[in-house]
């Protein structure tokens, strides 16, 4: 772990902490203030990190031709579509789907070295222990996605596991300090926040301060340093489509009560982009973000 990455954990562990407490000092903002404050974050700094799939898809998968541009977002976005279909037509298959593949996902934050098994527990903690103290709040939640019978399905089943995986964090917590002092930090803070902080706030500031936060600087070290200018013009033309497809699905949703139509639009727009993002980056994170060549952007 870098140094630059190892500050951004520290940041981190200390946003867990001041949310944690926030919530029991300060209280809560209104609903609708926590559901437009999580969605903008979540747009500003959560999502930026998976245009940079474009760089990845240039300098490892070699596409440069305006046909091979338009070939890459055609398979992109393919699958992006096949999940909010699923989503219209299985909606809980769809949530089940897309918690499994979240977990999976966010497995990958820690540093090289973890063990698988604290990686599973840490990548699911996200999902899981905010049903310790939250549940009601969860299946509220659930429900604005996939109706409340579904949603109540898959609380009661996160509630069954939801004491074990957090005495299975705390445990890989405590066994990574021994060789990674900052990861096993990482590991405690996500567990203080998953499951004392209100669960959007806790998802918005995993999401943003850790998971993208923690791609984008690996992203600039594996590309030898990425320039600041160099990642602007790459996010640019992908994030422009993404805002245009956001406003289109706002719009097409006209008439549904605001709350739903942003936890809507928020969770079912990330798992649609998460589904063609692993497809692009999975085999990086699997090889432990290290370089078989040297790669760097022009």
């Amino acid at each position: 772990m870098s140094q630059v990455q190892r500050l951004q954990g520290l940041l981190f562990c200390a946003t867990a902490v001041v949310l944690a407490a926030a919530n029991e000092v300060a209280g809560r903002p209104d609903p609708q203030t926590e559901l437009l404050t999580m969605a903008v974050l979540i747009g500003l700094l959560g999502v930026p990190h998976g245009m940079l799939d474009t760089v990845f898809a240039r300098h490892l998968y070699n596409v440069r031709t305006v046909t091979e541009w338009a070939g890459f977002t055609l398979a992109y976005f393919i699958p992006a579509a096949l999940v909010v279909v699923l989503w219209q037509f299985a909606p809980q298959l769809f949530l089940a789907g897309f918690l499994v593949i979240s977990a999976g996902h966010f497995a990958g934050d820690p540093s090289a070295g973890t063990p698988a098994l604290s990686r599973l527990v840490y990548g699911g903690a996200i999902i899981v222990l905010p049903t310790i103290c939250y549940a009601p709040e969860v299946t509220r939640l659930f429900s604005f996605l996939v109706g409340p019978d579904a949603a109540m399905q898959t609380v009661a089943s996160l509630n069954l596991v939801k004491w074990p995986w957090l005495a299975g964090l705390l445990l890989a917590a405590a066994l990574r300090l021994k060789d990674d002092w900052c990861g096993g930090l990482e590991m405690a803070a996500l567990g203080l926040l998953a499951t004392l902080a209100p669960p959007l706030a806790a998802f918005t500031a995993y999401f943003c301060i850790m998971h993208s936060a923690r791609h984008i600087l690996r992203t600039i070290d594996y590309f030898d340093r990425m320039s600041v200018r160099r990642m602007l013009l790459a996010t640019a033309p992908p994030l422009l489509v993404t805002v245009i497809l956001a406003i289109a699905a706002w719009n097409f949703s006209d008439g549904v009560a605001i709350d739903i139509r942003v936890v809507q639009l928020v969770f079912v727009g990330l798992a649609a982009l998460t589904v063609p993002h692993m497809m692009v980056v999975e085999r990086i994170r699997l090889a432990g973000w290290i370089r078989r060549t040297s790669v760097k952007p022009e």
